[in-house]
């Protein structure tokens, strides 16, 4: 539905409870309260900006510096606004469970070093000084392959690293990581190695991390090592994959939590044991054998993953679902290593409820889908999700290092260092689109301006998306604190996810499926709802409900319904003045001046405001020639509308290109017909791989060998394909068929004549005797 109508102050609300106390006492403190609200005081991120801290805000709630950095931990951070004293012993204790060792520098700042962490995420952290807790804060762990490569080491030709060991490929290996990082001289380079043991999907199933050995030792800091690897000493060799470390060399060998800088996880060819340097394709596909026969005794997690986008458009518009794949991102020119044929590859955010898998998705530069039943870098499912999944720690859900485990190291065993790819798809089948169907895109909000949008689904954090101060920016808030995404790009937070590239742009994803994209433009902001299927009739409010059915989109929030074709604005108006939060329901963040007069004690909706419902083009309007050649087409009238209101043709244009990318999102997600995946003959060819509606498939066969079957197939409309299954049969086969056939039909012609023969034999035989009856009478 589209109305001309734009003076509805678009808010998403649930519940939140919002007591402001505002004071400048200071009688009171934070130790131990931060992110409360004091009798006298505030120890709450927005008390700043309102005048109304604690005294003592910075000295217990802790900022600092950096605030991310790699799960696998080793990351040193400053905690700010707070001096220390050269005998302060610092412990830092994360979850109440893991503890790092901190220290004081030289020049009286206090520093924690980041833990391994089996999880992404905020971390709560608590700082003990001298044995007693004097501080409280928050720590991001970080997906090590989201993390900014300056945050890690780099290995040097990974493709050398990826087959060393294997025909052709030795010689030496280099790494590289930004020295500034590790605070020392002299550092070691060690390897570390993953496994997981224990009976799969059971209470022993549990993650490994162990430091196998050095292979620099003391070595100058100066950002970069090489070496030539030599093959391990069992047992270090039974360790598959793991990753590379550099530490202080003023620490023991192996001492964990540490500051410290790593690579991931890769994939150990290089230390292998001796026989796979002799004979890297037979050791392989013993290893590719084996997991073939354990994937067989672990439970099928394909029936509930989902099902691919059918082209490319489709993947990357549907952003409340799937996200783009770091490893194959065509707009950072990824190699697609493991996807080759692909430009771009997808994978499902959320992970599945039961198993915790993944999917993956991948497209050919024609946008298609491929698959592997085509090609090798075909899409694939994962029986660890990649980007893990809460509750994380346990097998298969941490991040990384499970989907390594179960889905990659068996990729290098069966494709890559051998040739028994049909092992692996046979238990990584593509997904196609057949059951696909694409989310629908939120009505377009017509509000008055948009400024700020806040979201909850269930009992996750509270994300607020709102204009910044500064120019054609946005400001994301979690739980009413400012977010920065100067170090990461992605957040796994509490039942939502959060991802901002630039300053301009933003993404908020729910486990539901449902997605909300902001962009800025000229001071305003735009918002798109992206709702699954599964919401079709469980939506109110300005968005109207998600059935397709415009008539009953304007129900008030007292079930008033309004006529959607009898309405005048001013109808409108009152039926979304219906839909006003209250204080109590308010999920918004009032930590400024103005926004308490302005929202917090003044009507969320002001009777005395009447909307310009129509403005007139006045001929001697200076802007009316430019407003002309510049709105046209669809949604001229917001074109014009906001162009004249606010007197300002780069609003009028930012509002055209607004309706311009709705509608562009709209089209992306338009449902398409896939009949599935079709393979060609045993032993025959097949031309396209394209399984949409209209594409053809033509099959053929070798020489000497026949086709049976249709020759060409087309995706029909229905869903199905045209034609019958083809196979391909030798000449010979061939002969004996027709033979077999020509014996048949003799055989049947024989049987015919035998029974025609009795039954006239029978019947000669009746007419003897009739007459012999009738002689004796």
């Amino acid at each position: 539905m589209a109305y001309n109508f734009r003076k509805i102050v678009l808010f998403f609300s649930l519940t939140l409870n919002v007591v402001l106390l505002i004071s400048t006492a200071t009688a009171q403190t934070c130790e131990g309260k931060c992110g409360e609200k004091l009798d006298m005081c505030s120890c709450q991120s927005t008390c700043g900006s309102l005048g109304t801290c604690c005294a003592d805000l910075k000295q217990f709630c802790l900022d600092i510096s950096p605030h991310s950095g790699s799960l696998l931990g080793g990351t040193d951070f400053i905690l700010l606004n707070r001096v220390f004293h050269q005998s302060d012993t610092i412990l830092c204790r994360f979850k109440a469970t893991a503890e790092t060792e901190g220290h004081v520098d030289a020049g009286g700042m206090g520093h924690c070093i980041s833990p391994l962490l089996y999880e992404t995420g905020w971390i709560p952290f608590e700082v003990l000084i001298n044995g007693v807790t004097k501080g409280w804060g928050t720590w991001l762990s970080v997906h090590h392959s989201k993390l900014a490569p300056r945050f890690k080491i780099t290995l040097g030709n990974a493709t050398q690293w990826q087959y060393y060991g294997t025909p052709n490929t030795g010689g030496t290996l280099h790494i590289t990581w930004n020295s500034s990082l590790i605070y020392t001289d002299k550092v070691n380079v060690e390897l570390w190695g993953y496994n997981e043991t224990g009976e799969q999907y059971s209470e022993s199933w549990t993650a490994e991390w162990q430091y196998l050995y050095s292979v620099g030792k003391a070595v100058p800091n100066t950002g970069a090592f090489s070496f030539v690897p030599n093959p391990a000493a069992d047992p270090y060799w039974r360790w598959e994959m793991g990753s590379m470390r550099v530490s202080p060399s003023s620490n023991t060998d192996g001492r964990r939590d540490v500051n410290a800088v790593w690579n991931g996880a890769h994939a150990l060819a290089w230390h292998l044991e001796q026989a796979f340097r002799a004979d890297s394709a037979r050791w392989a596909t013993a290893k590719c054998l084996a997991w073939d026969a354990t994937e067989e005794r672990l439970p099928d997690f394909l029936s509930e993953v989902p099902d691919c986008p059918c082209t490319l458009v489709q993947a990357r518009a549907d952003t409340g679902r799937f996200h783009t794949d770091y490893g194959c991102d065509m707009e950072k020119g990824s190699k697609c290593t493991y996807h080759p044929g692909s430009v771009h590859c997808v994978r499902a955010i959320q992970a599945s409820p039961k198993y915790g898998a993944g999917q993956q998705c991948c497209y050919d530069s024609t946008g298609a889908q491929v698959l592997t039943g085509d090609s090798t870098g075909g899409s694939t499912p994962d029986r660890g999700h990649d980007w893990g999944s809460p509750p994380y720690e346990k097998p298969p859900r941490i991040p990384g290092l499970s989907h390594w485990k179960y889905d990659v190291l068996s990729f290098y065993y069966c494709c890559l260092w051998s040739d028994n790819c049909q092992y692996y798809f046979k238990h990584r089948p593509s997904s196609d689109c057949r059951t696909y169907m694409p989310p629908q895109a939120g009505t377009l909000a017509q509000a008055t301006r948009l400024s700020s949008v806040a979201m909850r689904e269930n009992t996750s954090d509270v994300i607020e998306v709102r204009l910044s101060a500064s120019p054609n920016t946005l400001e994301v808030l979690r739980n009413q604190e400012v977010l920065s995404f100067a170090e990461q790009s992605w957040m796994d937070l509490q039942g939502v996810f959060v991802f901002s590239a630039t300053a301009e742009n933003v993404t908020v994803m729910f486990p539901s499926g449902a997605g909300v994209e902001v962009r800025s433009r000229e001071a305003t902001m735009t918002a798109t709802v992206l709702l699954p299927l599964e919401f079709t009739n469980h939506t109110r409010g300005l968005l109207g409900r998600m059935n397709d059915d415009p008539e009953d989109d304007l129900i008030s929030s007292d079930g008033q319904s309004f006529d959607a074709s009898q309405s005048r604005p001013e109808d409108l108006f009152l039926f979304g003045s219906t839909w006003a939060i209250s204080n109590m329901t308010s999920l918004f963040t009032y930590d400024s001046p103005y926004l308490q007069d302005a929202y917090l004690s003044s009507p969320k909706h002001d009777p005395g405001f009447v909307p310009a419902f129509s403005l007139p083009e006045t001929p001697g309007d200076p802007l009316l020639s430019d407003m002309l050649k510049m709105c046209f087409g669809n949604g001229v009238s917001f074109c014009k509308y906001d162009t004249l209101i606010t007197r300002s043709l780069r609003m009028g244009n930012a509002t055209m290109r607004a309706f311009q990318s709705h509608a562009a999102l709209t089209k992306d997600l338009t449902p398409v017909v896939s009949c599935g995946f079709l393979a060609a003959p045993a032993r025959g060819e097949k031309e396209g791989w394209v399984y949409l509606e209209g594409a053809e498939l033509t099959f053929s066969c070798p020489r000497g060998q026949v086709l049976f079957g249709s020759q060409q197939r087309t995706c029909q409309e229905s869903g199905e394909w045209s034609g019958t299954d083809t196979h391909c049969v030798s000449d010979n086969m061939q002969g004996i068929i027709l033979g077999s056939v020509g014996a048949i039909t003799a055989l049947v012609t024989l049987l015919a004549a035998i029974t025609f023969y009795n039954r006239r034999l029978k019947r000669e035989r009746e007419e003897k005797r009739n007459e012999t009856v009738t002689f004796t009478l």
